[in-house]
């Protein structure tokens, strides 16, 4: 029989946090900033699908968190953790997914020659919400590749996850025939 994974662990009563590999580094560590954040659009994509939206959609957001897991690991290993750094956090494959599924979105949505407020159907809505967390979260990759080796594809994976939730965000809405708001800019009497 297996052992019940214990939540509390009280190791990091102290400030720190255990890395895979060993090594305890400050909760307020920029390799924490990253893999935290990841854990947090993960979450974002999980209030997402929690909607009643399509199957194919409900699909294609499983294989992301799926991806996004991955990716949380691969940063929270220090350098000592080889079987998890050998795995490829994402493959061409998975970014080539994402283009095509956003090429087929295009195919049923309106043109866009404005720039549009955060809005639309909750589902919508809420994908911009993810959206600006993934943004916060390649930041945090791009600051601690700075420091640390990472995987050129997980960079480029989260720039495009970002430019699909935008376009899935538009979809969702569309589908519900929520109109988008579009923004105006005030003109200077």
């Amino acid at each position: 029989m297996n052992k019940e994974i214990r939540i509390y662990t009280k190791t990091g009563d102290d400030g720190t946090t255990g890395l895979i590999g060993g090594t305890r580094v400050k909760k307020y560590d920029s390799r924490l900033e990253a893999y935290g954040t990841i854990d947090e659009l993960n979450s974002c994509i999980g209030v997402v699908r929690s909607f009643e939206i399509d199957p194919h959609t409900q699909s294609v957001l499983t294989t992301i968190q799926e991806i996004l897991f991955v990716i949380g690991a691969h940063l929270a290993s220090d350098a000592s953790a080889g079987m998890i750094k050998e795995q490829l956090p994402c493959k061409d494959e998975d970014i080539e997914m994402l283009e095509k599924e956003m090429d087929q979105m295009f195919t049923v949505l309106p043109r866009l020659n404005s720039f549009i407020l955060p809005s639309g159907s909750p589902e919508g809505a809420y994908c911009h919400v993810a959206r600006t967390v993934c943004r916060r979260a390649e930041r945090r990759i791009v600051e601690l590749a700075e420091s640390v080796e990472i995987n050129n594809n997980l960079i480029k994976f989260i720039n495009r996850l970002s430019d699909y939730l935008f376009v899935l965000s538009r979809k969702l809405s569309t589908d519900r025939n929520i109109p988008e708001t579009l923004w105006i800019p005030k003109k200077n009497d």
